[in-house]
């Protein structure tokens, strides 16, 4: 049988075409999704400051255990603010047996003035044998006013040992005599600058002092390598560190990869799922029409004494052949997407540039079987009634268009609809990721009921458009209800296709758009200061007193960014949070306070906004417990409930909270409301505060709610991207389908006009088709994303409308329009320029 399936595919090119570019074309989408997943899995940075290392001990994730349905779940969050551990790990460390040094090591971040475009960071002297550094020119630093510089930050600055040079940390520009140059060789070489001041002064530097930010464990030359590791973890274990050993020690010195690893998995896999959704629907779909587009070839084989089994057997070869052919134009097609996508990637700063694309043979193995999988279960299901019936009923079935379907697909897609019905009302109870995931959960069932019931929807829109076909289109009106009426199972694939492209797509990507425009609204309506002192290295917490002083303003708040780690459902995430100073801070910003006030906000408190607040049951007066960006858990009492968490953050805590647990221990903003009759010295004071401080600027809040919406721009790239792309699927397994329907129907066209039906009628009758079949499908999917956007939108922004660009709706109803009108009405005119006395005698 498998001899026939490949003469079949040679023999009846035409109608294995479609089957074809739906496989190749899931499996290039899938493929990538996975090999994203693959690579992130792979990603190892190699170490680079601590290449010298046996193992790196440090603190860059957080664990957190949830109970679910009686068992204990663990979560890994990775720390925003790259914990560090305490300095007096190190003499554990090195009373380690076959230990030969442990080496506290600090990451201070400072830009050279002279170099500005080179990235750096400060060290201890200590440090610099981790790597390790070699002193090339000079001598090690020996006072606080001196500092070995890397090689690179040299280059063509003219600067030499004994020249000074100003170095920008902590917001503030200190002078230092150069005392020597060093060079790293091996891995370090192709690590990012670096700088070393004394011990002694990269301590007092340091915003986190008696703290480390890693701890790199030099060997001694005959030390038994397994018993020193085993040694090390016993003390990290007691110590709750992390012990880095092998590849993983990158990921240590570099918190970046780690957060572009896990971006990559939780992206790769989150887009996966939805892409394994869609092709699904189009696999079948596609798959399942062609099979039914065949029934007069099966039950002729049936009539010349094939058994079922053969029958079987040979449309499982088929779509094994085609899933093999498809396997080898996707899976390339798939490795040459995601490459592209990796340098887009690296372009906007999601992943760094040693984030290489790696693997293939595995996320392809997986894809291909996945895919044939899906084919083969859809071929054997809708080649099952051919191969049922009786040989002698085998030619008269394959003639008559077969019912809309069987009692348990009306009954399992009556489910999925009450099932999604439900989750309109959980939406609407919900707040913040809670909402969004019901959200998820209500398109997917919607479009697994649509699926399923697709033939009642058909059959029930033919009887309910008669009327207007016919009044609109006369005969051919009637003709087109009817086909409707009788094609109504062989245009489920169809219908699927354009409700899946106009209701799945107009959802996430106009959710996107809300969600964007609700960050820029919040942002903007809830800013009071006219005026903001930016620095681009950090701002010390002093620049907010001296801004206080200047006459003319009336108030200024000190922001300073960070995230933090709150509890939830699934275990604990991480959360857009804030420092600010409460003093006047209602007169900057305005986050809509529903309940307490941030006037009460002090080192023990927090604010939180409504959203947060449902999400993890803490109530105003109560205790909110979490962790800081550094992991360092603290429970604090709410003292204010405020609306605007989209604009604001989740998390308002008071600077106080904040000390020591963010990396550089400064302020990134300081927002200035000055007098309605503030003089223009008001502004030049503000200047020249500004230009007190290294690489510091007054600019209008507008231009950061500007810069805000250019960041979520760059952030919702991906999302749109990979939205366009399984939209764009859809669309093609929707074009693919129209097509294949189209094309099957010569006989039916020539029957047609044999009995007087004129090329015009015809083509009118299909232009009533398409008209009744886009219009249900307009309907349908345009219901299933109005009600998912109104809801999703009313419950993480309490807008009861939500915002759809006009060019967005025009863009997808004239897309399906155009798309129906292309892939029907180019065949149907190939098909009519056939005579139908010759058109009659074609097979199917």
């Amino acid at each position: 049988m498998l001899t026939l399936a490949a003469q079949m595919l040679r023999h009846r090119k035409g109608s294995f075409v479609a089957t074809f570019i739906a496989l190749a074309a899931g499996i290039a989408v899938l493929m990538a999704c996975a090999l994203l997943v693959e690579s992130g899995w792979r990603y190892h940075p190699q170490p680079q400051r601590h290449a010298k290392t046996v193992a790196v001990v440090a603190d860059r994730d957080l664990t957190v255990a949830a109970e679910m349905f009686g068992e204990t779940e663990y979560t890994t969050v990775t720390l925003p603010e790259r914990g560090s551990v305490p300095a007096t790990l190190v003499d554990r460390l090195a009373a380690v047996p076959g230990v030969d040094r442990a080496v506290g090591d600090r990451f201070l971040a400072v830009t050279a003035v002279s170099a500005p475009d080179v990235q750096a960071t400060g060290h201890g002297w200590a440090s610099a044998a981790l790597a390790p550094y070699r002193t090339v020119a000079g001598t090690p630093p020996r006072s606080d006013g001196e500092i070995a510089v890397d090689a690179r930050l040299l280059t063509g600055t003219g600067l030499a040992p004994g020249d000074t040079t100003e170095i920008i940390t902590g917001g503030t520009g200190r002078t230092y005599r150069i005392s020597g140059v060093v060079q790293a060789d091996g891995a370090g070489a192709s690590s990012g600058a670096a700088l070393f001041f004394t011990d002694a002064h990269a301590a007092r530097l340091d915003p986190r002092p008696g703290r480390f930010d890693a701890i790199g464990i030099l060997a001694a030359p005959e030390a038994d390598r397994s018993a020193l590791l085993a040694g090390v973890r016993e003390v990290t274990d007691e110590a709750e560190a992390t012990a880095y050993i092998g590849d993983e020690r990158g990921l240590a010195e570099q918190p970046e990869a780690r957060t572009a690893r896990d971006f990559t998995l939780q992206a790769g896999a989150a887009f996966g799922g939805y892409a394994a959704m869609i092709t699904v629907f189009v696999v079948t779909g596609t798959v399942g029409l062609s099979v039914r587009h065949r029934r007069r070839d099966l039950a002729l084989l049936r009539a010349i004494a094939a058994t079922p089994g053969q029958v079987r057997r040979m449309l499982l070869g088929e779509v094994g052949l085609l899933t093999l052919l498809a396997a080898v134009v996707g899976v390339p097609l798939g490795l040459f997407a995601t490459g592209w996508i990796r340098d887009e990637l690296v372009t906007r700063q999601f992943v760094p540039d040693g984030f290489t694309v790696r693997g293939g043979l595995l996320s392809g193995a997986a894809v291909a079987v996945a895919v044939a999988a899906v084919a083969l279960a859809s071929g054997w299901i809708a080649a099952r009634r051919t191969t049922r019936i009786r040989p002698t009923e085998a030619l008269g079935e394959a003639t008559v268009e077969s019912g809309p379907g069987g009692r348990a697909r009306a009954v399992t897609g009556l489910v999925f609809l009450a099932l999604a019905v439900s989750m309109i009302g959980l939406t609407g109870a919900t707040d913040g990721q809670t909402a969004l995931g019901a959200a998820v959960g209500m398109l997917y069932a919607f479009v697994l009921a649509i699926a399923l019931l697709a033939p009642w929807i058909n059959q029930a829109a033919a009887r309910i458009l008669g009327p207007v076909l016919r009044a609109v289109w006369g005969n051919s009106g009637y003709l087109a209800a009817a086909n409707l009426r009788a094609n109504a199972r062989g245009m489920v694939a169809v219908l699927t296709a354009l409700v899946l492209s106009i209701g799945f797509g107009g959802t996430v990507w106009f959710l996107q758009d809300n969600l964007q425009r609700e960050t820029v609204v919040q942002s903007r309506e809830g800013m009071l200061a006219q005026h903001a002192l930016v620095g681009g290295t950090g701002l010390p917490p002093s620049v907010t007193e001296e801004a206080r002083r200047i006459p003319g303003v009336v108030a200024a708040t000190g922001v300073r960014r960070t995230s933090v780690v709150v509890p939830n459902d699934m275990g604990a995430q991480a959360v857009v949070a804030q420092g600010i100073d409460p003093r006047g801070a209602e007169r900057t910003l305005d986050p809509r306070v529903r309940s307490g006030s941030l006037t009460n906000l002090t080192k023990g408190t927090v604010a939180v906004s409504t959203a947060q607040a449902e999400a993890a049951g803490w109530k105003l007066g109560g205790k909110a417990r979490l962790w800081l960006g550094d992991g360092t858990p603290v429970t604090l009492k709410v003292a204010a409930l405020y609306e605007r968490g989209w604009g604001f953050g989740d998390v308002i805590l008071h600077p106080r909270t904040l000390t020591g647990h963010t990396v550089t221990g400064l302020d990134d903003q300081v927002l200035v409301r000055t007098a309605p009759d503030a003089s223009a010295g008001t502004g030049k004071a503000l200047t020249d505060l500004a230009g007190r401080y290294p690489a510091a600027s007054v600019v209008g809040t507008d231009t950061l709610t500007g810069e805000l919406a250019q960041d979520l721009a760059i952030s919702g790239w991906l999302n749109k991207l990979l939205i366009a792309v399984l939209v764009g699927y859809a669309v093609l397994a929707a074009a693919n389908t129209l097509i294949m329907a189209a094309l099957a129907r010569t006989r039916e066209l020539s029957l047609l006009r044999l009995v007087g039906v004129t090329r015009g009628q015809v083509k009118r009758m299909v232009h009533a088709e398409q008209a009744g079949l886009l219009g249900v499908a307009l309907v349908i999917g345009g219901t299933i994303a109005a009600v998912t956007l109104t809801s999703v939108v009313s419950a993480v922004a309490g807008r009861r409308i939500p915002y759809v660009p006009v060019e967005g709706w025009i863009g997808i109803v004239g897309g399906a329009v155009v798309l129906a009108l292309i892939a029907t009405m180019l065949p149907i005119g190939r098909l009519l320029r056939t005579p139908p006395v010759r058109g009659i005698g074609i097979r199917e």
